[in-house]
């Protein structure tokens, strides 16, 4: 993979090149996997943030390093955790506060471990 380097969004075509993909399996694979919805700006195109390539990369490697199929690799997802420790794909059962407060948890606990790093 080529760095994304420090834009907060890139395009369909960017994304392409830095995950050396074509459009169409991007495309296709929004319609696979739920975590992968990227927003549309003004002009409809797809707009995809720095989130959206670390899943995109971690299908890839799912599909063309490790075999699985597109099942296989949805299964795979839904056990794993992103960088937070929170699931990649929100699980049914838990509500909106529930998550928000989840959320926040790890937002304080992040800040608080910033502020430790700052003072030393």
């Amino acid at each position: 993979m080529a760095r994304a380097g420090r834009k907060l969004f890139h395009k369909i075509g960017e994304v392409c090149k830095i995950c050396d993909l074509e459009p169409h399996v991007l495309r296709y694979w929004e319609s696979e996997f739920p975590g992968l919805s990227p927003s549309k700006n003004r002009s409809g195109q797809r707009i995809y943030r720095s989130q959206d390539l670390e899943l995109i990369n971690t299908i890839s490697h799912l599909l063309y390093e490790e075999g699985f199929t597109i099942a296989g690799a949805k299964k795979q997802l839904s056990n794993r955790t992103g960088a937070a420790g929170l699931p990649l794909f929100k699980k049914k059962n838990i509500s909106s506060r529930e998550l928000y407060l989840e959320i926040q948890d790890k937002l304080e606990s992040l800040a608080k471990d910033l502020r430790k790093e700052i003072k030393k």
